[in-house]
C-alpha cells in the first residue's frame, strides 16, 4: 500500500497520522503480549511463573534527594553580630578586614 503523500490534503494526512498512530499501539500491545507469554512459558520450563521471578527482583527506587543542611556560623563581625560565616566558601570583606587589621580568626570565633 503506498500513498501519495505529497497529493494529500492536510485533513487526509492528519487522519492518516492518527491511524498510524492506533496502528502501533495495538502492534506494541500485541507484541507485548507475545513477549509476556514467551516469558511465562520459559519460567513455567524452569518451574516457576511470573510472579514469582517478578517477586524475587530488587526493586529500583527513585533517588530521593535530601535537602541540604546550612551549616553554622562560626565566625561573626565584631562590629556587626548579624554578619556571619560559616567558615566555607568566599571569605567576606568585614573577615578580611580584620584579618588584615590583625586580628586572628579565633578573635573572630563565635
Amino acid at each position: 500500500m503506498k500513498f501519495d503523500l505529497k497529493s494529500m490534503s492536510r485533513k487526509e494526512l492528519e487522519k492518516l497520522k492518527v491511524d498510524i498512530d492506533k496502528a502501533l499501539v495495538k502492534v506494541t500491545q500485541k507484541e507485548m503480549k507475545a513477549a509476556r507469554d514467551a516469558a511465562a512459558k520459559a519460567a513455567a520450563a524452569h518451574g516457576f511463573s511470573l510472579a514469582d521471578l517478578a517477586s524475587d527482583m530488587p526493586v529500583a527506587k527513585a533517588a530521593k534527594k535530601t535537602p541540604k543542611t546550612k551549616s553554622p556560623p562560626r565566625f561573626a563581625n565584631p562590629a556587626d553580630s548579624a554578619q556571619t560565616w560559616t567558615g566555607k566558601g568566599r571569605q567576606p570583606d568585614w573577615f578580611k578586614s580584620a584579618i588584615k587589621a590583625g586580628q586572628s580568626p579565633d578573635d573572630l570565633a563565635i
